[in-house]
């Protein structure tokens, strides 16, 4: 399609994105109407959102409108699966440049399309308005289909620390575009477009899990953020992690131990959870720590010690494309 957004016009973008869109069975209203009307069988409705704003959190010189969909869909719904709840919607709210070509917005929504049809969503509706950059806001809900949900409050001294999902592996190919290079292409593609285990989150709800949280802002922070929750610290195990053989090579490249981006780096929303020490784990689940009585040392620590290296991601105090 040619043209900008602005000569296209508010409605007539609006169409084009709209006509791109399917839909899942739990939308009653789709795009169109004063608001959607999705389907809430358990009678509790799980809300996430986020917003992507163009130089901080995507660059265009390094994705492709696509992959910022694949992505900003992505890091919304696996904030759904990591409350054990099933995604079934997603809202849009999109601020476009009126000089921005049209094949911009639409191919974000055949990224945020195909990203939720991964996860068993729809994208149902949203707003699209002028301004000077490019900022995207996602707003995705779920079912809990009649279980509990899962939150960051409740591991105890004891449980299992399980991740699932990769680690480190955006971090890796953040790395490698911040050095002008696009390869190994597996560790930029997971950079641009991550891989969430949305059907891992329920599943761990359905096995017992008693905390959990999808890996965004690093492996130590969002620990963090369950041993803060539930007032426990817990203990990372180095060796337990494993580390492939081609983020190796590119720390080795870049003077980077890779352990660093395993533990800190974020954006692959990896599920970790806390579980039960009898709880029998299916196989994708690796266990890679315990949760333990709080005590004066951090609340997370790395094979009993603090992590001393910086790490963890602060939407104000970094800056990441």
């Amino acid at each position: 399609m040619k043209g900008t957004v602005g000569e296209l016009g508010e409605f007539g973008l609006i169409r084009e994105l709209t006509s791109r869109l399917t839909t899942t069975p739990a939308v009653r209203v789709g795009p169109g109407d004063d608001a959607a009307v999705v389907a809430a069988p358990d009678r509790r409705v799980v809300a996430s959102t986020d917003i992507l704003l163009e130089g901080r959190h995507f660059r265009r010189d390094w994705s492709t409108a696509y992959d910022v969909g694949r992505k900003a869909a992505a890091q919304n719904l696996a904030d759904i699966a990591a409350m054990g709840a099933v995604p079934t919607a997603l809202l849009l709210g999109l601020v476009v440049p009126a000089d921005l070509p049209v094949t911009w917005p639409t191919e974000l929504m055949d990224g945020l399309r195909d990203e939720c049809q991964v996860a068993g969503a729809s994208v149902v509706g949203g707003d699209v308005v002028g301004g000077d950059t490019i900022m995207i806001s996602i707003t995705a809900l779920g079912d809990l289909r009649n279980q509990e949900p899962v939150t960051r409050a409740g591991a105890q001294p004891g449980d299992l620390v399980a991740v699932t999902g990769w680690l480190g592996w955006s971090a890796a190919g953040y790395a490698v575009l911040s050095r002008g290079f696009r390869s190994p292409r597996a560790f930029v593609e997971a950079h641009r477009r991550p891989e969430p285990p949305y059907h891992a989150g329920p599943a761990a709800a359905g096995l017992g899990a008693t905390a959990m949280c999808d890996v965004s802002d690093g492996l130590i922070a969002d620990l963090g953020h369950i041993a803060e929750a539930s007032k426990v610290r817990i203990d990372v195990r180095s060796a337990a992690i494993d580390i492939p053989s081609q983020m190796n090579d590119i720390g080795q490249a870049v003077g980077v131990d890779p352990m660093q981006w395993v533990l800190t780096g974020g954006e692959d929303h990896a599920i970790v959870a806390t579980f039960p020490p009898d709880v029998k784990l299916p196989a994708r689940w690796k266990v890679i720590g315990e949760v333990l009585n709080p005590s004066a040392l951090p609340q997370v620590t790395v094979d009993g010690a603090p992590w001393t290296r910086k790490g963890g991601w602060d939407h104000f105090g970094d800056i990441e494309s």
